[in-house]
């Protein structure tokens, strides 16, 4: 049954249309991502979709019985009332349930999302504001749930939990997200809105770019064929041709058919040009931790007993709970907070410039042009004067765009405008908190790529794990209790990392095992029993089947540490955990026989 239906549906805000004439239809057991650049309509769409707006024309088709909740992108500022309270709100009001259900449906969200009821939501963190807000959502038992960019100002231990939690409650998706492992691990069916159009892939999202590259390969070949042949329309027109002939004034016709199509057609957008204003080269050695420390007064500390080497070029990550100490951290390595104990060194030349998290440097009531150059009409980049229409049209505003008032923009567009800000400074030590936060695909491809190739020392907050695998040599992992670790590598290195620990761990203790039950054996064993022929055999072959059972061990506990093996709903991931519990039994009996036959031998 389809929970969802829309047909037709046009929307224009006067200028070209936002969605034009799309059809989309959501099924039972469907998790859609919706994709589109910043500004084409996704956030509309979905408004339509949760019946808070009406298309200009087309229908909305919702069954009878179906509800849609919808957790939008944005945070309120503020919502009066404690968690219990913002939960309960979302009850539906032609729910008939009795008051003893409703209740009982409250308390299971708030502790299965692991909520304090008491606390006002206004003082709670961004992730537990987030968490809050799904739960309203939930209250409502809704058919199809919406979520605009759920993972924003969310943990990642959060995300994960949100994961795993939407994946064993089977609730039907539509949802927009900049977060690609997110976007693999949950989507079973993408739809990008290019233009005004929608199109449907039903495939995996690795799968969807490889398409879409092809797609864009052809449409361009195509492009480029038509404009040729309106060209050679155009130069046969400006000869003259005796207009009067039938064959002529068909021709002529179809020109002017030809011209009407080329000026109705949307150009693709263009990607970001990003570049970073680099300053002269800092020392080699940026800042040196010795043993530091910090808590505020009264507190238990934040941050014990952390050491850590940052040079010149080093491209660091780091990783925790809302709350661990991050932002403390960067400011201490940054020298804006003195740490309470253990020595800080800095290097020489630091030229620093900071990504907000909450856009703050931004200002609302000035336009985004003012916002970027005050009232001069020109930026200067890596030493060049740039006109700053022109300028801001590298990072996707049209000139239109750069001259409104930065209160209108959407997220993604905040995000772009404060990069642009921000890279006009010549620095060689980058810090930036969490700056994939609301940017579209291609976006964080540049993004990416100029981050790659940045020759200064980069310090970078983030939950994007795909974007810290891309990015980071190194992460910082706030463990808890003020305990932060240094790992090589980006979020998959760590966990693999941890994978291999874990198997380590579990083979240790399995050993011990097997060697008590070893020595119980040959105890209660006849002294001067030998090994037949067969049992000779059997001693030669197991070495070989033990470290082949080790090796699969480690690479099952790989696999389950890899978000895309959960985009069936976990049935493949059930497999393995089955498999490898398997693994570990068979490991177990395999260890005890070698000891027990090795100890028969030497007797």
């Amino acid at each position: 049954m389809a929970l969802l239906s829309l047909l037709d549906v046009y929307v224009s805000f006067g200028g070209p249309p936002v969605l034009d004439h799309l059809n989309l239809q959501i099924e039972e057991g469907e998790r859609v991502c919706l994709l589109g650049r910043n500004g084409a309509g996704k956030t509309t769409l979905m408004r339509i979709a949760a019946g808070e707006s009406a298309p200009d024309t087309g229908t909305v088709t919702i069954p009878d019985g179906v509800c849609i909740a919808r957790l939008t992108q944005e945070i309120p500022e503020s919502l009066p009332g404690n968690v219990r309270d913002i939960v309960t709100s979302g009850l539906r009001t032609d729910d008939h349930s009795e008051d003893w259900e409703k209740d009982l449906r409250v308390d299971d969200l708030i502790a299965r999302l692991g909520l304090p009821e008491d606390r006002e939501f206004n003082d709670l963190s961004g992730g537990l504001k987030r968490r809050c807000l799904l739960a309203k959502a939930l209250a409502a038992k809704p058919g199809l749930l919406l979520l605009d960019e759920p993972t924003n100002h969310m943990d990642l231990d959060s995300i994960l939990w949100m994961e795993e939690f939407l994946l064993e409650q089977k609730i039907p998706l539509l949802f927009v997200t900049h977060d690609r492992a997110f976007l693999r691990r949950m989507a079973n069916r993408i739809i990008e809105l290019d233009r005004g159009k929608l199109a449907s892939w039903s495939c995996d999202y690795d799968t969807y770019l490889v398409r879409k590259e092809e797609l864009f390969v052809a449409e361009e070949r195509q492009r480029a064929a038509f404009d040729k042949k309106l060209g050679q329309e155009e130069a046969w027109s400006r000869r003259s041709p005796g207009a009067r002939r039938t064959k002529s004034n068909a021709r002529m016709e179809a020109l002017v058919k030809m011209r009407a199509q080329r000026g109705a057609l949307r150009s693709v957008a263009g990607s970001a040009k990003m570049e970073i204003s680099e300053a002269e080269r800092s020392g080699v050695r940026v800042v040196e931790a010795e043993e530091i420390a910090f808590a505020y007064p009264g507190g238990t500390p934040l941050i014990r007993e952390f050491s850590l080497v940052l040079n010149r070029g080093d491209k660091v990550g780091l990783i925790g709970p809302n709350g661990a100490g991050k932002t403390t951290l960067v400011k201490m390595l940054l020298g804006q907070l003195a740490p309470t104990s253990g020595v800080l060194k800095f290097g020489t030349k630091m030229e620093v410039i900071y990504f907000d998290q909450m856009r703050e440097q931004i200002d609302d009531d000035k336009t985004v042009a003012e916002n970027l150059a005050g009232d001069s009409d020109t930026v200067t980049v890596q030493g060049r004067s740039r006109h700053v229409i022109s300028y801001l049209q590298d990072f996707l505003f049209d000139p239109t765009r750069a001259r409104s008032k930065a209160k209108v923009l959407s997220g993604g567009e905040r995000n772009r405008l404060l990069l642009a800000r921000l890279f006009t400074k010549p620095a060689n030590v980058l810090v930036l908190d969490e700056p994939t936060n609301d940017l579209d695909a291609e976006t964080l491809d540049v993004l990416e790529d100029i981050l790659v190739d940045y020759a200064g020392t980069l310090i970078m907050v983030s939950h994007d794990r795909a974007f810290l695998d891309n990015v980071v040599t190194s992460t910082l992992v706030f463990e808890g209790n003020g305990v932060v670790t240094e790992h090589a590598g980006g979020y998959t290195d760590w966990r693999n990392e941890l994978a291999r620990v874990a198997v380590a761990k579990r083979t240790a203790a399995i050993g011990t095992i097997a060697k008590t039950a070893v020595a119980k054996s040959t105890a209660s064993a006849q002294p001067g029993a030998k090994l037949n022929n067969k049992e000779r055999k059997e001693l030669e072959t197991l070495p070989g089947k033990i470290e082949q059972l080790e090796a699969e061990q480690a690479q099952i506990t790989v696999q389950l540490g890899d978000p895309e093996i959960y985009k069936d709903g976990g049935t493949k991931a059930a497999a393995l955990q089955k498999r490898l519990h398997a693994a570990e039994a068979e490991h177990s009996e395999a260890l005890a026989r070698w000891m027990d036959l090795d100890a028969r031998k030497d007797a």
